[in-house]
């Protein structure tokens, strides 16, 4: 049974492939690219002849039944413009179809324009959520960045020049003035990490150019502790209970995360 590869190529600087990644391209019957030209480039600089088919966002569904007929003839590379494919790129289609149909999917990992970003951004790397594409009005991106507002771990988003100010603006009115890293260009010859707030990106990118990454600070702010009835119960029992008032309020303190002033208070309002 034949194989359909998913190769990782270079997010720009083009000596950022694996060497199994080179050896694929050379070795399968046919490659899938996502953009045959940028492709053409890579195949071109490493002097590998294997003939390309275009498969992309506008074309991907037609296509489809025609990818899984050539993996009947042999193996084939599916490569997208950049990075890793099916990662906010054309491939997740057929690569659910090869999987449904029993068809063996390697991955040949290699440069990923999400980790390399989180990677330099100076931000938490322990969780984060990845965003994707924004969407291209105000409102529905708004709805999306409000959904991740209280994410603990940093945030990635994919952003066209064009709209990397609509965003920013979006982000300081959801997200508030949080800390950032803009990383733009990511590993080309006008490569550009700017660290800062929101604020400041966006009067640092008043006319923004080339493939941005957005990787943006998680919600920090600790939940607010409130006096509750249950609380209030609780202390109400403990001293029904000929607890002293010191002991009492240290438990209920540390299983609430509320101050002891707070709830002193709360316990001589019971007098």
């Amino acid at each position: 049974m034949y194989t359909l590869y998913i190769v990782a190529t270079p997010i720009g600087n083009l000596e950022d492939i694996s060497l199994r990644a080179l050896r694929i391209l050379k070795e399968v019957k046919l490659i899938a690219a996502e953009d045959t030209r940028k492709t053409s480039r890579l195949l071109t600089h490493y002097q590998i002849t294997t003939p390309m088919t275009s498969y992309y966002e506008h074309n991907k569904l037609a296509k489809l039944n025609r990818m899984l007929d050539y993996l009947e003839q042999g193996d084939m590379a599916l490569v997208s413009e950049a990075g890793m494919p099916g990662i906010s790129d054309p491939g997740y289609e057929l690569i659910a179809a090869a999987v449904e149909h029993g068809i063996p999917v390697v991955p040949i990992p290699g440069a990923s324009t999400v980790t390399t970003a989180l990677a330099v951004s100076g931000l938490a790397t322990d969780r984060f959520t990845f965003l994707g594409f924004l969407p291209n009005k105000s409102a529905a991106r708004r709805h999306v960045l409000e959904s991740a507002k209280e994410e603990k771990g940093t945030l990635l988003v994919l952003e066209a020049p064009h709209r990397v100010q609509d965003s920013l603006q979006d982000m300081l009115a959801v997200l508030g003035d949080r800390r950032m890293a803009v990383c733009r260009e990511l590993t080309k010859m006008h490569e550009e990490i700017f660290r800062g707030t929101v604020s400041a990106a966006l009067a640092h990118f008043t006319a923004p150019k080339g493939e941005f990454t957005l990787v943006i600070e998680g919600n920090r702010q600790e939940a607010v502790k409130e006096m509750t009835v249950d609380i209030k119960a609780k202390l109400q029992e403990l001293r029904a209970s000929g607890m002293p008032a010191k002991e009492a309020i240290a438990a209920v303190s540390a299983e609430t995360g509320l101050s002891r002033k707070e709830l002193y208070r709360a316990w001589l309002e019971q007098t």
